[in-house]
């Protein structure tokens, strides 16, 4: 019997997280054992939700770091998937900034060579501002798959409300598609 693989799912706190329970039944379908991380403020959202999660990926949901000699609670990750990714989640990991518990796994993954896809969740202003596209080249030069433009999530204009159709099955196929040489 083949032994799942590990993806590690990890969402800020923009409005597609709301269907991380989907996401996550969808990833398991595709084989995938998911373990959640959330940045605080998608912890914070999620909160009435967070021991559901823990049921349905069967991990522990974390959002903040362990204390220093705690036993790591999960397997190590063969993939990480990034999505949604605010802008200032693109930009701290960018610049290495790591003082929450998602950008500090997502910064050292990059190190170990673990196969990354980010997509990001930023409005077309965000997008217009001078340090999201450094950052993304940043992140791309760095080895991480980022999902930004016509084939993944076209951004909103600023003050349209929650963006319409996040294209959660195209980040799943592409983190499907990091691990296949």
């Amino acid at each position: 019997m083949t032994m799942p693989r590990t993806l590690y799912l990890f969402c800020s706190a923009a409005p597609p997280v709301f269907d991380v329970a989907g996401v996550v039944e969808a990833a398991q379908a595709d084989g995938w054992d998911v373990c959640l991380g959330l940045t605080p403020s998608a912890a914070h959202w999620l909160e009435g939700s967070l021991d559901g999660l823990a049921v349905l990926t069967g991990h522990p949901v974390r959002f903040d770091y362990g204390r220093p000699g705690e036993p790591d609670v999960w397997p190590e990750a063969d993939a990480v998937l990034f999505a949604p990714a605010t802008f200032n989640s693109v930009n701290a990991w960018a610049l290495g900034l790591t003082n929450s518990f998602v950008i500090g796994v997502v910064a050292e993954v990059i190190g170990k060579g673990v196969p990354t896809v980010a997509m990001p969740c930023v409005n077309a202003a965000q997008v217009r501002h001078p340090a999201f596209e450094r950052s993304v080249e940043t992140l791309r030069a760095a080895g991480v798959t980022v999902l930004h433009g016509e084939e993944a999530f076209i951004p909103n204009q600023p003050e349209e409300g929650p963006p319409e159709g996040y294209p959660w099955r195209v980040a799943l196929t592409a983190a499907a598609r990091v691990l296949t040489p």
